[in-house]
């Protein structure tokens, strides 16, 4: 599967723009605020129906326009061409196609088209708040199995009446217990079966990322991602009854599967507080070069990669490792952006592959090879 074409109309900092692809490499450079990333975004979209970087989809229309639209090109496994577009008016709903028809659920789209973002946001996977990881985890889970998504909606749409009862009951200070078990009944079968999906992806998934994190560090230190859930030691039905007085007491539900967290560890120790610069970005190349390896033995053939800005703080025996990888014919269609053109050059040198150069300067692309 790759991506042929791409069209783009008052997208972020582009007016207009039309590029077709290489089916194997292809480099966006310019430098930093450009519009490089810009590109990288327009083609999350089409895979993910939204950005990478701003949910706040009219934020993205080009500043003085009306709306922005998305058009791309797809080629998958000899089936012919898909076209995919994304339409996003001021003030309206947006509008998501594939080859003209107009999707009831953005959801349904999730999967269609298999996408791998690797981006210096991703450290937010170390840095931030168990929130981020869960999302991620959701967000590959997701992209092959579309009964895990529907479960997730269930689940969070029962947690979200639950907490608005338990605020409810504070504040007009009464309780009805036999409201509020209408919800946990909703929450119990989906929550088991989110974690059992968790739990199952994190045990085939860590000997991969182990496999890429030692490829790229060439061996020099050892991690391990660990699954942290409350459903590990009590079903979620028990867990709601034994947290029923503290859920009252603090008006939320505090014990679930929307509680879950991953531990990040390298040579034992937690990779946020005592992983250098380097080596949380190899963490998060290692996880996200896992994220494609295993969603393509899923899904039968190889997903998009984009690579945005990923050499930065990383030693030239690192970046060298991760630019053989991603020559390699294990990968499939794979972009990336760079503010050093010679360093893309250098890569490119040694490219054997079908491979495509693009200059990037204000919001005009122009093709270099």
């Amino acid at each position: 599967m790759y991506l042929k074409k791409l069209t783009l109309f008052n997208f972020k900092n582009y007016e207009e723009a039309s590029l077709e692809f290489s089916t194997k490499l292809n480099c966006f450079t310019g430098s930093n605020g450009a519009g490089k990333t810009n590109l990288l975004d327009a083609i999350h979209y089409l895979s993910f129906t939204k950005s990478y970087f701003n949910l706040a989809d009219q934020q993205n229309i080009r500043h003085t326009a009306d709306f922005f639209s998305i058009h791309g090109q797809f080629v998958r496994n000899g089936s012919g061409t898909d076209d995919v577009s994304c339409i996003q008016k001021r003030a309206l709903k947006k509008q998501f196609r594939i080859n003209t028809k107009e999707y009831d659920r953005l959801a349904d789209h999730i999967g269609e088209f298999p996408l791998v973002m690797v981006s210096p946001y991703d450290r937010d996977l170390i840095n931030e708040g168990s929130e981020i990881r869960r999302k991620y985890i959701d967000s590959v889970i997701s992209q092959f199995d579309r009964s895990y998504l529907d479960d997730l909606m269930v689940y969070n749409k029962a947690l979200a009446q639950r907490n608005a009862l338990l605020k409810q009951f504070s504040e007009k200070r009464y309780f009805d217990a036999a409201s509020l078990e209408i919800w946990d009944e909703q929450m119990k079968a989906p929550a088991a079966r989110i974690f059992n999906r968790r739990k199952d992806f994190i045990e085939n998934f860590l000997p991969v990322f182990n496999q890429y994190f030692s490829f790229i560090s060439d061996g020099r230190e050892t991690v391990s991602i660990g699954y942290q859930s409350d459903l590990h030691l009590t079903p979620m039905d028990a867990l709601l009854t034994a947290n029923l007085q503290r859920d009252r007491e603090l008006r939320y539900t505090n014990a679930g599967i929307h509680k879950d967290d991953l531990e990040l560890l390298i040579d034992g120790y937690p990779v946020k507080k005592f992983g250098s610069q380097g080596q949380q970005k190899s963490f998060v190349v290692a996880i996200k070069l896992a994220q494609f390896d295993y969603t393509r033995s899923i899904k039968n053939y190889k997903p998009v990669l984009l690579l945005d800005d990923i050499f930065d703080k990383l030693d030239n025996q690192r970046v060298d490792r991760i630019i053989n990888l991603v020559g390699d014919n294990s990968f499939g269609q794979v972009f990336i952006t760079d503010t050093q053109p010679e360093r893309i050059n250098h890569i490119f040198e040694r490219a054997i592959s079908d491979h495509r150069i693009f200059h990037v300067e204000a919001g005009n692309v122009k093709v270099l090879t």
